[in-house]
C-alpha cells in the first residue's frame, strides 16, 4: 500500500519537463543577480538591437496573427466544437467572458490605465508636442491600443491546436509538443526534440510567472503605503506576497469551478462598482468625454499605430516604438500559458465562440478600464491638482496613490484599488498554477483535472522564485529576458496555428464535429 503510494507521488510531475526548466532559470538568475548592472545593460543592448532590426517583424507578427484568428473564426473551421457537439458549454457566456479577462488583464491593466498616458503624453510619436492635448489623445489611445485585438490575438491562437488535442482527439497531455505531434510526428515528439519544446514554454512561463507576481507587488505596496502611511520595505513586499500566496494557493487548490471561476466573477462586479464610485465621485462628466474623443481618436489612427515603426526617425525615436515591441515580445512569453488555459476551459465551446470572445471581452474592459482610470489621471492633470507627467518622470508607480489620492473619500478609493489588483493578480497567477500544474502533470487531462498537491508545489516554486530574485535584486534583467523569450514562442505559435488546421483537415472536423448536424456525426 505504502508503495503505491509513494509510486504515485513521484509521478504526479514529468520531471523530465520541469526539473530541467527550473534549472535554467536558476541558472540564468544566479549570474544575473550577482551581475545585475551588467546582466541589464548587455540584455537591454541585445533588446535594443532586436528593436533596432526586427521592428518591423513583430508589427507583422502580431498583424497576421489577428488575420489567422479572424479566418479561423469566420471559415468553415469556426463552426468546429471542442469537444462533443451535443454536450453543452462548460460554463455560460457571463463566466466564460470574466475567466478570460481575468486571465487576459491582470494587475497589469490597473497600472496601464493609471500611468501609461503619462509615458506617452511626455514623449509623442510623430513629432507632436509633449503635454499637449494632442499629446494627451496619443497617450490613453495608446494604452487603449495596448490591450486591444493584437495582444489578444497573441494569448489566444494556439488555444484552437490545444483544445482540439484535450477536447476533441482527447489526447492525455495538454502541452505544445503534443500539438505538434501532427506536423513532426511520433519520432519528434517523444524524443528529444518534443521535450526541448515544452522546456522553452515551462521556461518562459517560470520566469513570466515571476516577473508578474515581482512587478505586480508595488502596485498594492504604494497604495497600502499612502492608506496606512508607512514606508515602503521589503517586509511589507513579503506580507502582501504572503497573503497574494495564500489566496492564489487556496483559489488553485480549490479549481476552476470552485476558486477560479468565482473569483473571476466578483472582481468584475467589483472592478464595475470602482468605476462607477470613480464616476460619481470623481470628474464623471469630463471621463465621459475624454472617453469619447480618446475612442474616435484611437479609430482614427489604430492602423497608424499597427504599423508604425518610425523608420525615417525625423523627429528623434518616442517612447511607443520600442515599448511596442517590448509588449508584443513579452506577450509572446505569456501566449502559450493564456492558450493552454484558454483550451481548459473552453469545452463545449466552438473556435469562432473561443477565439472571437478573447479578442472582445477583454479588450471591451480594458477599454473601460483605461478610459476610466486614464481619464482620471488626465483631468488631475490639466487642472493641476496631481503633478502626474512630472511624478511619472520620477517615479511612475507614486504616481497612483497621487492620483487616488485626489478624490473624495480616498481612503475608499485606495481600498477599492488594492483589492481589485490583489484578485486580478490573484486569478492571473492561480490560472498560472493551474496551467502549469495541468502542463507537467502526468495525468490524463482530457478526463482529470492536475492534482491539488501538484498546483501548491508549483505555487511555491513561483512565489520562492520571485522572493529570492526580488530580495537580491534580479528581476530587472528577468523581465528582459522573458520579453526574449517570447522569440522562441513566436515560432512555436505559428507552429500550433498550423497544427490546428492539418487535425481539423485530417478530421474533416468541420463535417463531424460540428453542432446541429446529427446525420453526418452518425455517418
Amino acid at each position: 500500500m505504502n508503495k503505491e503510494r509513494k509510486g504515485k507521488n513521484r509521478g504526479l510531475i514529468d520531471n523530465k519537463i520541469f526539473i530541467p526548466s527550473l534549472l535554467v532559470i536558476i541558472a540564468i538568475s544566479i549570474p544575473f543577480s550577482i551581475y545585475e548592472a551588467k546582466s541589464l545593460s548587455l540584455l537591454n543592448e541585445i533588446f535594443d538591437k532586436i528593436v533596432e532590426t526586427f521592428r518591423w517583424g513583430y508589427i507583422w507578427y502580431a498583424i497576421l496573427l489577428v488575420v489567422a484568428g479572424l479566418y479561423l473564426s469566420f471559415s468553415k473551421y469556426g463552426n468546429v466544437v471542442l469537444g462533443d457537439p451535443t454536450e453543452k458549454p462548460r460554463f455560460s457566456l457571463f463566466e466564460y467572458s470574466s475567466i478570460l479577462i481575468a486571465m487576459g488583464l491582470g494587475s497589469t491593466i490597473m497600472r496601464t490605465g493609471m500611468i501609461e498616458w503619462a509615458n506617452v503624453a511626455s514623449d509623442p510619436p510623430f513629432g507632436v508636442e509633449p503635454g499637449t492635448a494632442e499629446a494627451l489623445l496619443w497617450g490613453n489611445s495608446y494604452s487603449m491600443f495596448m490591450w486591444s485585438f493584437q495582444v489578444f490575438a497573441i494569448f489566444v491562437m494556439a488555444a484552437p491546436a490545444m483544445g482540439y488535442i484535450l477536447h476533441v482527439r482527447k489526447r492525455p497531455f495538454m502541452r505544445i509538443s503534443e500539438a505538434c505531434r501532427t506536423i513532426f510526428g511520433d519520432a519528434f515528439t517523444d524524443g528529444v526534440g518534443g521535450k526541448i519544446l515544452d522546456i522553452i514554454f515551462m521556461v518562459s512561463i517560470l520566469s513570466g510567472a515571476a516577473v508578474t507576481l515581482g512587478l505586480g507587488t508595488p502596485i498594492v505596496t504604494y497604495s497600502l503605503s499612502e492608506l496606512f502611511n508607512i514606508e515602503i520595505t521589503f517586509g511589507l513586499t513579503l506580507i502582501v506576497i504572503i497573503v497574494w500566496v495564500v489566496l492564489f494557493t487556496i483559489s488553485a487548490y480549490l479549481g476552476i469551478e470552485r476558486g477560479i471561476k468565482k473569483l473571476s466573477t466578483l472582481n468584475i462586479y467589483i472592478a464595475g462598482g470602482f468605476a462607477l464610485f470613480i464616476m460619481l465621485f470623481g470628474p464623471g462628466i469630463f471621463i465621459l468625454n475624454y472617453f469619447t474623443d480618446t475612442v474616435g481618436f484611437l479609430f482614427s489612427h489604430y492602423i497608424d499605430l499597427s504599423f508604425y515603426t518610425n523608420s525615417l526617425s525625423m523627429e528623434g525615436m518616442s517612447y511607443i516604438e520600442s515599448n511596442t515591441v517590448f509588449w508584443f515580445a513579452y506577450s509572446a512569453t505569456w501566449a502559450m500559458l493564456h492558450s493552454i488555459f484558454a483550451a481548459k476551459i473552453s469545452r463545449g465551446r466552438t473556435i469562432r465562440e473561443m477565439i472571437l470572445t478573447y479578442l472582445l471581452a477583454p479588450t471591451f474592459l480594458s477599454w473601460i478600464a483605461t478610459g476610466v482610470l486614464g481619464g482620471l489621471g488626465v483631468h488631475r492633470y490639466i487642472t493641476g491638482e496631481v503633478p502626474v507627467l512630472e511624478i511619472v518622470q520620477d517615479d511612475a508607480m507614486a504616481a497612483i496613490p497621487a492620483i487616488l489620492n485626489s478624490l473624495p473619500l480616498s481612503t475608499i478609493a485606495l481600498i477599492f484599488f488594492i483589492t481589485i489588483a490583489m484578485i486580478f493578480l490573484v486569478t492571473t497567477l492561480d490560472s498560472t498554477t493551474y496551467t502549469i500544474a495541468s502542463y507537467t502533470g502526468t495525468e490524463n487531462m482530457s478526463k482529470a483535472e492536475p492534482s491539488k498537491n501538484l498546483r501548491i508545489i508549483v505555487a511555491l516554486v513561483i512565489t520562492t522564485l520571485a522572493l529570492i530574485l526580488m530580495r537580491i535584486g534580479g528581476l530587472a534583467p528577468l523581465e528582459v529576458l522573458s520579453g526574449l523569450m517570447g522569440i522562441p514562442i513566436i515560432v512555436i505559435q505559428f507552429l500550433t496555428i498550423y497544427a490546428a488546421k492539418k487535425m481539423m483537415d485530417e478530421d474533416k472536423a468541420w463535417i463531424y464535429n460540428v453542432r446541429g448536424n446529427k446525420e453526418k456525426q452518425n455517418n
